[in-house]
């Protein structure tokens, strides 16, 4: 299952998680982030409970996404212990994203 986290509560949802994290940085007018959307959902299913996956839409959390220095979108970050850990920008295989994300799960 996937979040939507905001400014408001993105201190609780990512940086204060017990386990890691992927934060989808996207917006509803990016056609690569649409294209993928089901992988982020496919990746929430698969790795539930050992990865928290949570969306930002940059639009509605400006200062998340500036905090981070997001640049273009979709960025997708792993968060663990409150700090990024590895950052993909663009559209991006699952394969591709797995293998980023594997070495932070347990």
């Amino acid at each position: 299952m996937e979040v939507q986290v905001n400014d408001a509560n993105f201190k609780q949802e990512v940086l204060e998680s017990d386990i890691p994290v992927l934060v989808d940085f996207w917006a509803a007018w990016c056609a690569p982030c649409q294209m993928v959307a089901p992988t982020i959902e496919e990746i929430a299913k698969q790795y539930q409970g050992k990865l928290k996956v949570c969306k930002v839409n940059v639009d509605e959390a400006p200062q998340s996404a500036a905090n981070y220095g997001i640049m273009s979108i979709p960025t997708l970050s792993i968060f663990k212990g409150g700090q990024v850990m590895e950052q993909v920008a663009g559209a991006v295989l699952k394969s591709d994203l797995e293998k980023k994300i594997r070495p932070y799960i347990k």
